[in-house]
């Protein structure tokens, strides 16, 4: 594959030494440069990414919020157009073919690409859901400058499309000079000055490899969902406790396993829906905690 339009891949990594190779050789035959902002991993990282000589390694603090990492990344590329990636990402290669199509496209051109793309209404109902918790993303402009990319999920040995997962979009394909990463929240998308767009070929995301991965990244989730209950300055009460012990697990797990064919996706699609329910009442008996040991 060739590119007409240069393109850079940011990437940020800590201790990653089982993921990184897999997500760099998926990028690295076809895209023009590659930034790797290291926090000081412990593991093999550092000499996995030596292997690759065409590497910029940038190598910091591990930041708590990563982000912040990230945005280093962005702006030691060279080129206007990056792909951002987590190392527990893969590029698919049908992705990796529309990327390069899209970067060839004038603004006319892309546009009406948009239109088949956006036929898929799961694409326009996640995005309606993010700016509904976030706020309007991108800006109104002629010129698109950044691009939702769906991703698909890998869970109990099995990539899932169903119970809600999917598409899972993330901006991850941008311009530099009119795009950011603003480092201040966990699930924060990037935010560019000009009009939003969808890629329709998946990005592969190996977040849990295993059940175990999995519980250590849901227990962090808890506890920020804990501690976002006590800003609201949310107390232990009877009706709070039916809440997030009966109510809220029970029409999730109904929501997502159910009407949204969690089903489909057999055993890891039931594991997924009942655990995902179950955060609710993990995260008020950490919201009980929290204002116990503050008393």
């Amino acid at each position: 594959m060739t590119n007409q339009v240069p393109i850079s891949v940011a990437i940020a990594t800590y201790n990653e030494e089982l993921n990184i190779a897999r997500c760099l050789d998926a990028v690295a035959p076809w895209v023009n440069e590659i930034v790797v902002v290291d926090g000081k991993s412990t593991d093999n990282t550092p000499n996995i990414l030596k292997k690759y000589p065409r590497l910029k390694i940038i190598s910091v603090d591990n930041n708590p919020n990563f982000h912040i990492n990230k945005q280093l990344a962005i702006d030691a590329c060279k080129n206007d157009w990056v792909l951002l990636l987590d190392a527990d990402e893969v590029v698919s290669p049908d992705l990796s073919i529309e990327i390069l199509k899209i970067l060839s496209l004038d603004n006319v051109n892309i546009g009406e690409y948009q239109k088949q793309i956006l036929t898929n209404n799961l694409f326009l109902r996640h995005q309606r859901l993010l700016e509904k918790r976030d706020g309007y993303i991108g800006k109104n402009s002629s010129d698109y400058t950044a691009f939702f990319v769906p991703r698909l999920n890998y869970f109990l040995g099995k990539f899932i499309r169903y119970g809600g997962v999917y598409p899972d979009g993330v901006i991850r394909l941008f311009r530099k000079s009119k795009s950011s990463q603003p480092a201040k929240s966990l699930h924060e998308q990037i935010s560019t000055e000009g009009k939003i767009g969808w890629l329709s070929k998946d990005l592969y995301h190996y977040s849990d490899p295993t059940f175990s991965r999995y519980l250590l990244r849901n227990n962090r989730y808890t506890t920020e969902i804990s501690e976002h209950l006590q800003s609201q300055h949310l107390k232990f009460s009877i009706p709070g406790f039916l809440n997030y012990f009966i109510i809220k697990p029970i029409y999730w797990f109904l929501l997502t396993y159910f009407r949204h064919k969690g089903f489909k996706d057999g055993f890891p699609g039931f594991v997924f829906s009942w655990y995902s329910s179950l955060r609710f009442p993990i995260a008020y008996i950490k919201l009980f905690e929290l204002n116990h040991e503050k008393i």
